[in-house]
């Protein structure tokens, strides 16, 4: 693996070969798999699976592993984004304290309108409404918040590399937005 820099889409991600890719491929079907099966896989010596695991681990491409589970299945039958807008300065304190919240799941910083996007599990509605209202909605950096609550879970990857992204043809500038918002121009109200 080579420790030059490629910059694409303004970051910066160290350049990794395709049996790199392979390893990655593999650890994703199989994060258990022993270093022999995945030198096997991968058509490589164990020593330079090894190596080659520990180096991927070492420039922070591998961050862990972890299992994978079925939430409905332990209990926790409802899901739900959330979505916090946040009071200026205030960033620091709210994901510390969302942060600290066992049944939020994931929280992403993210543009548009809203600041804030939160994963959360709960055992029924009554516990998600007390999350969403009680803990988080009641915070004092909160000035927003809107919830949609998940119907079903179609798929999650674990994660994606950069080859299974296909080209797609490119989209012009005057056809970029990504909110369409219909108004009334006579009454300059949404409709």
């Amino acid at each position: 693996m080579s420790d030059e820099q490629s910059v694409s889409s303004g970051r910066f991600a160290p350049v990794i070969d395709e049996i790199a890719y392979d390893i990655l491929r593999s650890l994703r079907r199989n994060g258990r798999i022993s270093i022999a099966a995945l030198a096997q896989e991968v058509g490589i010596s164990r020593a330079s699976a090894y190596s080659r695991v520990e180096a991927l681990t070492r420039a922070g491409i591998i961050t862990g592993y972890t299992a994978t589970v079925d939430p409905t299945r332990l209990g926790l039958g409802v899901s739900a984004l959330v979505f916090c807008t946040i009071q200026p300065q205030q960033w620091t304190s709210f994901l510390q304290a969302v942060g600290e919240m066992p049944d939020v799941e994931s929280a992403l910083v993210m543009t548009g309108e809203h600041d804030v996007m939160l994963i959360v599990r709960s055992v029924d509605m009554e516990a998600m409404q007390s999350l969403v209202i009680g803990a988080i909605a009641a915070r004092p950096e909160v000035t927003k918040v809107e919830t949609a609550i998940v119907m079903g879970e179609v798929f999650r990857r674990p994660f994606v590399l950069p080859g299974d992204i296909p080209q797609r043809d490119q989209i012009g500038v005057d056809s970029g937005l990504m909110r369409f918002t219909r108004t009334d121009l006579g009454h300059g109200e949404r409709v």
